[in-house]
């Protein structure tokens, strides 16, 4: 199996590149800058936005790919630039490998497509669990350039025939990161309030790519995923109280698992997280 994948050098892209790697894939690295992952087989370094990097990428033939570059946050970028760049590479990278013949995609968008995490002023969600239903209240361009990838990779796959999984990170980490954000969470739970105490580990996040590449799918599929409980000791039910009062609570969360449900992944790919904190 050889696949491409974007943004093959950041937090996540890594981890999916040792993982395929695992696999005995080949791995076709895109990155804007260097070093690309030792798992590399292939690399190119340049714009995932420019037609011309992305067709030298896929040079060769491709089966798949793993589109994770991105601009991660409104605030490393203009909102134009953030939006713009974002939804472009998205775009192209998914246009250039449907018309090379890929027809098996993933791409990571976000739980911040919610609106919640970057929004300028305090948002709370319709209800909890949170689903794939959960309606959006995007106020930043970082969150809505999420929206546009999903409905972009929508498209693709009326247009080429291309299966496409769309997979809604949490905040998603190393366990180095994952711990000190937790440390400071149980000092003030407000501050992970917006993303509702969820997270997921980086590795977990390769496995769910690596079941969205290979499990028998057909169609455009947006999912939540998550570790199955908070990075929080607190009850999930008591800081959704104080910190999302007006929150319909539809289902009792019991002690401190993650207020997100993943049963749509779980259908779909049979994925559940495995790496949690107090595990």
């Amino acid at each position: 199996m050889k696949v491409l994948v974007t943004g093959a050098s950041g937090n996540i892209g890594r981890a999916v590149s040792a993982r395929l790697a695992a696999e005995k894939a080949e791995v076709h690295a895109l990155v804007l800058t260097e070093p690309a992952p030792d798992t590399a087989t292939h690399t190119v370094v340049g714009d995932a936005g420019d037609p011309e990097t992305v067709r030298a990428a896929i040079a060769g033939g491709v089966d798949a790919v793993v589109h994770l570059a991105a601009i991660p946050s409104p605030d490393l970028g203009t909102p134009v630039e953030v939006f713009a760049g974002n939804t472009r590479a998205t775009f192209n990278v998914l246009e250039e490998c449907a018309r090379a013949g890929v027809r098996r995609a993933v791409i990571a968008s976000s739980y911040s497509i919610l609106g919640l995490r970057f929004a300028p002023r305090v948002l709370h969600p319709a209800y909890y669990p949170i689903d794939e239903a959960t309606p959006f209240q995007i106020e930043d361009a970082y969150s809505l350039s999420k929206q546009a990838d999903e409905a972009t990779a929508a498209m693709m796959h009326r247009r080429y025939g291309m299966d496409v999984v769309a997979l809604r990170f949490p905040y998603t980490a190393g366990w180095d990161a994952i711990r000190r954000t937790a440390e400071s969470c149980e000092r003030d739970p407000a501050t992970m309030a917006a993303d509702s105490w969820s997270y997921l580990h980086v590795d977990d996040a390769a496995e769910a790519v690596w079941l969205a590449l290979t499990k028998e799918l057909q169609g455009f599929h947006a999912v939540l995923l998550a570790a199955p409980t908070t990075m929080a000791a607190a009850s999930t039910v008591e800081l959704i109280r104080r910190y999302h009062g007006e929150t319909e609570l539809r289902e009792d969360i019991p002690g401190n698992r993650a207020p997100i449900d993943t049963t749509a992944i779980e259908r779909l790919l049979g994925f559940r997280a495995t790496r949690t904190l107090g595990g």
